[in-house]
């Protein structure tokens, strides 16, 4: 329109403008706000201009300033902002004042399009804006851009951008029940991979936050499963992506504690397969468990529910129990359950052998403290060739200061007394499951013999 080019002596459209910007440390809140409006349906002049930043730069400067220091900015209009508290209140002034420096401005911003709200959104991080202030408007603004849409492309624009923003932003500022919230939102959402698979980052990464509700999520329309599986496997993969290592033991074992807890739920489910059951008991490593009782009782629950696993499937699932750390009481139980395999059960009597050598070991290296030594006496077991270990306990005449080493040995022997009759009753048992399954297998075997 050739607007550059001066009139008459007077300043053309381009000089106007220059002047106006110049002076834009004296607009308004409000006319701040006005501008920036009507720049969305100019985004490509007003960026390529340069008009765009410097309102941004305005603004954000604006709300950093007042979030440092005075909580009634002069330029601000008295009706732009629904978080506004009154500043002539003298009752609990510093609380509200701190609310409001930190919310005075989310309403007037909220009102952006996506697209403005992500550069408004990039730089403000870049002006190193408070995280958690940031990570709270983000919030809002998803909230309250959802009460206005009407179409669902609105609301998947929206989240998208959320979640880019929230993305840059320090995770331990970010809080963890909203940004579960807002999986659950999305479960109903198609919003694009990347943006899914970062969301799912950020709350995998801080996984041991989260409760056992926050993990029961349905499965997807059209799975036959009932909990979503595949969500909770991702997430743990995301919690331990840098390596067991580098998480600390105190959170790993918190997440083994709520994981534990899941499988629970998560086992009777009758549509729930083998490798996905043993997929959740390995997702995480050996030392984030000190007991696998639990994990024990689930997959009792499990082979209840699927009680037509062949012994090949049942032995996969069992891989992922470790025998070693199973109580005593979980390794009697599994060596006299007959849904498990007769490996399995053999492999839980191997482990209470274990540590009943051990825990005589440990005794043995106590006896030079005694001074009678303790005997070992080698019995025959109804002609079997088998030996039974009872320690015999000799008059012990210990001094004064060794009094404690006593009553500790001596606490020590009958537990290994009771440790050898209970493995002994299990050798027995085993002994005769053994002989009736080897039996039926026979009787199994000669049957179509006699038929014919």
């Amino acid at each position: 329109m050739e607007m550059e080019k001066s009139v008459s002596g007077n300043q053309n459209l381009f000089e106007l403008t220059e002047n106006s910007l110049a002076d834009i440390r004296y607009w308004t809140w409000s006319e701040l706000l006005d501008a920036l409006k009507q720049c969305q349906n100019l985004i490509p002049v007003a960026s390529s201009s340069g008009v765009i930043d410097k309102y941004l730069d305005s603004l954000i400067g604006r709300v950093a300033s007042s979030c440092e220091t005075s909580p009634c900015p002069s330029t601000s209009s008295a009706d732009s902002s629904g978080f506004r508290l009154s500043c002539d209140s003298k009752s609990t002034e510093s609380f509200k004042n701190s609310i409001f420096r930190a919310t005075w401005w989310f309403e007037d911003l909220a009102a952006f399009e996506p697209f403005l709200i992500d550069i408004l959104a990039k730089q403000m991080v870049s002006r190193n804006l408070d995280h958690g202030i940031l990570s709270k408007f983000l919030f809002y603004y998803q909230k309250s851009r959802f009460a206005s849409a009407k179409i669902m492309d609105e609301k998947c624009k929206t989240m998208e951008t959320v979640i880019e923003m929230l993305y840059l932003l320090d995770l331990s500022c970010i809080s963890f029940k909203t940004l579960f919230g807002m999986l659950r939102i999305t479960l109903n959402l198609k919003i694009s991979k990347c943006s899914r698979n970062k969301l799912e980052s950020m709350i995998g990464s801080l996984l041991d936050q989260a409760t056992l509700d926050n993990l029961l999520l349905p499965s997807p329309v059209g799975s036959s499963y009932l909990y979503d599986v595949n969500l909770v496997l991702r997430l743990l993969k995301s919690f331990i992506s840098k390596g067991a290592c580098c998480v600390p033991l105190t959170r790993l074992k918190k997440v083994a504690s709520l994981i534990d807890l899941y499988i629970a739920e998560v086992a009777p489910d009758p549509c729930l397969k083998p490798y996905k059951f043993l997929a959740l008991v390995k997702s995480l490593p050996e030392s984030a468990r000190d007991s696998y009782d639990a994990i024990y009782h689930a997959t009792v629950m499990y082979f209840e529910v699927h009680s037509g696993l062949c012994e090949e499937e049942k032995m996969k699932v069992c891989s992922g129990l470790k025998y070693e750390k199973l109580s005593t009481e979980g390794c009697n139980h599994l060596a006299q359950n007959k849904k498990f395999p007769t490996k399995s059960a053999g492999q839980a009597l191997i482990t209470q052998q274990v540590r009943l050598k051990s825990l005589l070991q440990e005794t043995n290296q106590a006896s030079p403290y005694i001074n009678s030594p303790c005997s070992f006496v080698e019995t025959e077991n109804t002609g079997k060739e088998d030996q039974q270990i009872v320690l015999y306990a000799g008059k012990l005449d210990l001094s004064t200061e060794n009094e404690k080493l006593k009553v500790h040995l001596q606490g020590m022997q009958c537990r290994v007394l009771e440790l050898e009759k209970v493995c002994r009753k299990m050798q027995n048992q085993m002994a005769k499951m053994l002989k009736s399954r080897v039996s039926s297998h026979n009787n199994a075997r000669s049957l179509p013999r006699l038929c014919s």
